[in-house]
Order: C-alpha cells, then sequence, then structure tokens
C-alpha cells in the first residue's frame, strides 16, 4: 500500500513538473461571427455550425478552443472567448522544437507546441498589441464545456 501511495505522489509531482514545461496559453475576446438566420447564436467557422452562448468547440485543426459568450452590455452582443498557443518564440538557434513531446493532434492544450533550449538560453516572445478593454458591465461568465 505505501509503494502504491508512494507511486501516486511521484505521478502527481511529475505531472505537476510537465505541466510547468508546457507553454503557457493565450485567450483574448472578439466579435463573434453571427449568420443573419441565427442572431442569438456564434458561428464556429472550423465546424460550420452554430453554437449557443456558453458553449465550447475546438478549433481543430488549429491548436485552439473557443466559447461562445453573451455579453452584459445593454444591448448584449456575441463574443468569442479564444484561448490559442499564442505566437511562436522569436528564432533562437540555441532553442528547438521538441518534436518528440509535441503532439500537434491532441487536444487544446497538449497540442501546443513543445521546445528544448540549451542551459541557459531562453525562449524569447514577439510582444502581442493590446486591445481596448471591454466596456464597463462587459464581463465573461464561466465556461461550460459542449
Amino acid at each position: 500500500m505505501k509503494i502504491f501511495v508512494l507511486a501516486l505522489v511521484f505521478a502527481a509531482v511529475f505531472a505537476a513538473e510537465k505541466e510547468e514545461d508546457r507553454p503557457k496559453t493565450f485567450k483574448r475576446l472578439i466579435p463573434a461571427d453571427v449568420l443573419r438566420d441565427f442572431p442569438g447564436m456564434c458561428f464556429a467557422s472550423t465546424r460550420c455550425a452554430t453554437v449557443e452562448p456558453g458553449k465550447t468547440w475546438e478549433l481543430t485543426p488549429f491548436c485552439g478552443r473557443s466559447t461562445c459568450v453573451l455579453s452584459e452590455d445593454k444591448p448584449p452582443r456575441l463574443l468569442e472567448l479564444v484561448e490559442d498557443c499564442g505566437p511562436l518564440p522569436l528564432a533562437n538557434p540555441k532553442c528547438k522544437l521538441d518534436e518528440a513531446n509535441t503532439n500537434k493532434t491532441a487536444p487544446f492544450p497538449l497540442c501546443c507546441p513543445n521546445f528544448v533550449c540549451e542551459p541557459g538560453a531562453k525562449l524569447e516572445y514577439p510582444e502581442i498589441p493590446t486591445v481596448a478593454p471591454l466596456p464597463e458591465g462587459t464581463t465573461v461568465p464561466a465556461q461550460k464545456a459542449s
């Protein structure tokens, strides 16, 4: 029994360490695509389908997911909360894509690229331009899986 508990603790610590190695994910809120025949729903172009507010969909073949969000503005607007791997790092000859630990077909965020750097080297990422904050009173509700 002690060996089993010890193995579980080791697995949890190892998983936490591996999770720290994973790239950060990025979130951004954009105006949702809406079809005129379905005004209260987001249009998920990667699925060619409409999605109800509060529902999430994968962005396959891209690495990411989106959630249809109804703003609390007056009148409310449909927004899309996009989560993805963000920009690729700037080229660095001391850092390489870790092909063995990158699974482009895994579900998000496990599909994000992993990089390995030589000791002392560090990845640098391009600056991401920021956009104006959401209008006052706009909130993003908790996500619901679809």
